[in-house]
């Protein structure tokens, strides 16, 4: 079998699959085309990076497939100088997407064993400004907030109100809300102190968060 040419599939990816889903920043699509999708999947499913699909993590949960992956990250609109809370570090593909965007992230991750590996990850590619944490942080992580950016990479059945009061003013939060089958892709985004606007961006279906909280959120 004739070894797979990734960098060409990266490019494929970026055109074929990413472009075509109304992903437009140039930022983001330059940090795609940049970070080797296949070192961050599984072994067993590297030959499968660029393909328009979720793929296993193991223990029920997922590398959301590379469009949905675009998506969300574009919604999060993050900046030069941003600091990002990551919460779920998953394969640390979406890890490294934001370290190239970002000032600093810090990823909280419950797996221990996932996220040593995605300490490993960045390492080895010489990333520096991310902070791999362990532990939860289904209702948000307030040791370093307040966050410019949140993105959740799992789903929730109601968002808790902690992860917005983590926001700083101008600050967008990115989760999927809800449960099966009707899940939905929120952007909140903190407009003053007392002050938040939401907007749908699209539907979708992920697994939950572990431990993520079931009780009432907010509603707008």
């Amino acid at each position: 079998m004739q070894p797979i040419d990734f960098e060409s599939a990266r490019r494929k990816m970026v055109d074929q699959q990413i472009r075509p889903w109304e992903v437009a920043d140039e930022r983001l699509l330059d940090a795609i085309r940049r970070t080797p999708r296949e070192d961050f999947v599984a072994p067993e499913y590297r030959n499968l990076a660029y393909v328009d699909m979720n793929l296993p993590l193991g223990d029920g949960h997922i590398m959301m497939a590379p469009r949905l992956e675009a998506r969300l990250l574009q919604a999060l609109n993050v900046g030069a100088r941003d600091k990002v809370l990551e919460i779920g570090t998953g394969s640390g593909y979406v890890t490294a997407l934001l370290a190239a965007l970002a000032a600093q992230v810090y990823a909280v991750e419950i797996n221990t064993g996932r996220a040593e590996r995605t300490k490993q990850l960045l390492s080895a590619r010489g990333i520096r400004n991310v902070s791999v944490e362990i532990g939860d942080a289904a209702r948000g992580w307030p040791a370093h907030a307040p966050y410019d950016a949140i993105l959740a990479t799992g789903s929730m059945p109601l968002l808790p109100n902690e992860l917005r009061e983590q926001l700083a003013p101008g600050g967008r939060l990115v989760a999927i809300v809800g449960a099966a089958p009707a899940m939905e892709a929120i952007r909140i985004e903190r407009l003053s102190q007392q002050s938040w606007d939401r907007t749908s961006i699209l539907e979708t279906v992920v697994p939950p968060l572990l431990n993520s909280p079931a009780p009432l959120g907010f509603t707008f």
